[in-house]
């Protein structure tokens, strides 16, 4: 007689007291790093009406994650993380005070604009491949995938509160003081990550170090390490090319297909579409973590991926409201469920003493060639309209999903 396997926790991640306090206060960070976007953002386009600014402003969030996500994992291995990661939030408190002061002076220069939008971009690629170096010692093996998920979630959390809430201040306390109080709410994850410095020295599980070179040289002798795991490499490819054809470009282009839906009201419509999206990523938490489903496994994350493709395809070619919601927020749905199933799949079965480099490596594709999704969705809005471009976008992404697939299988087969 068989015996049934045992039912998987839900939210398994939370039972760790330590992870549960982390990802509180670090969804608070996430918050208010889009709280940051929507004043600067705002007060910028009010100072210089620059169009040119606003691309530079994506280009410095993402380009840093491109050149040197591999570089900070490896910083990640060889040094206490929680410290590269109170380096970050100190950048990103500094940035915001900097924001405040320079708005209450009314001298703001648009040198002094491009200078903060970089630091901040810095300051994001310290964190982050940090920060999956740190949730995997928080929680182990056996609930990473869990805390991925979660911390995840944190990120959509952010996304979906933090436009509200920066508004919320803008208008209440006025961009300057609104924006130098935000700062403020990267203060509980450094206290926390402070307060585990002296008992979070190097683990004794490996010896982290850096090769000699360049970060590129080290970036490509990271990926010549890992080759023989085509698990790794598959989900590499997969969130690369899943960011150079879409990544969150579509975000941007939210306001026209709030106008194409044909709305009196186009701004209810906009928070609508923005809401679906997120409230599908949090909704897969939800469901996925409250009853223990998918476990992670390359042909899932393939799947998964294939079905973001069918959503975010539908959700472009429809016009009424009543089917792009539910598209949206299935597209939301899939893709917090692909991405953190490929993102737990290469912290799992790296090399224990590289594990911070091959993150480095993993965020390079998942978010730093987020930097030229802007040139298949965007660009080619301006030549088919921003329904078709983002529709052959993802039939482009299926395209490539369908070949990793084929060769995924064939190497296994072999």
């Amino acid at each position: 007689m068989n015996t049934p396997a045992p039912a998987r926790p839900s939210f398994a991640a939370l039972r760790h007291p330590a992870f549960r306090t982390y990802v509180i206060a670090a969804t608070l960070a996430m918050m208010a790093d889009n709280i940051e976007h929507v004043i600067s953002y705002w007060v910028l386009h009010q100072r210089f009406h620059s169009p040119a600014l606003g691309a530079f402003a994506v280009i410095s969030h993402w380009v840093p994650f491109l050149l040197l996500s591999g570089y900070t994992g490896a910083l990640a291995d060889r040094y206490n993380p929680r410290l590269q990661m109170i380096v970050g939030m100190l950048l990103f408190m500094s940035v915001s005070v900097a924001w405040g002061l320079l708005f209450l002076s009314g001298q703001l220069q648009i040198w002094q604009a491009w200078t903060l939008l970089v630091v901040h971009g810095l300051a994001g690629v310290l964190w982050t491949p940090a920060a999956q170096v740190l949730v995997y010692d928080l929680v182990g093996a056996e609930h990473l995938q869990s805390a991925v998920r979660l911390n995840s979630s944190g990120r959509y959390l952010g996304m979906l509160a933090g436009p509200v809430v920066g508004n919320i201040l803008l208008l209440g306390l006025g961009p300057v003081y609104g924006i130098i109080a935000n700062a403020l709410a990267y203060l509980p994850l450094v206290v926390w990550l402070s307060g585990g410095l002296k008992a979070a020295h190097l683990p004794v599980r490996a010896a982290r170090t850096i090769g000699a070179g360049g970060y590129w040289s080290n970036a490509l002798a990271t990926l010549r390490g890992v080759v023989g795991n085509r698990a790794i490499i598959a989900m590499i490819l997969l969130a690369g090319a899943a960011s150079l054809f879409i990544g969150n470009a579509y975000q941007a282009q939210m306001p026209g297909f709030a106008e194409d839906l044909g709305l009196h009201n186009a701004g209810i419509a906009y928070a609508a579409l923005l809401g679906a999206d997120a409230a599908g990523a949090i909704g897969a938490v939800l469901l996925l973590e409250g009853r223990g489903l998918l476990t992670a496994t390359p042909g899932r994350a393939l799947l998964l991926a294939v079905l973001w493709c069918v959503a975010i395809a539908g959700f472009a070619l429809s016009h009424g409201l009543l089917l792009t919601l539910p598209l949206l927020f299935a597209a939301g749905f899939f893709e917090l469920a692909f991405s953190a199933m490929a993102q737990t799949i290469v912290q799992l079965r790296s090399p224990i003493d590289q594990r911070g480099r091959v993150i480095g490596v993993f965020i390079t594709a998942s978010l730093g060639l987020r930097a030229f999704s802007g040139v298949t969705v965007g660009l080619g809005a301006t030549q088919v309209g921003i329904h078709y471009s983002l529709a052959l976008s993802a039939a482009a992404l299926l395209a490539c999903i369908a070949l990793l697939a084929l060769w995924f299988n064939a190497r296994n087969s072999t």
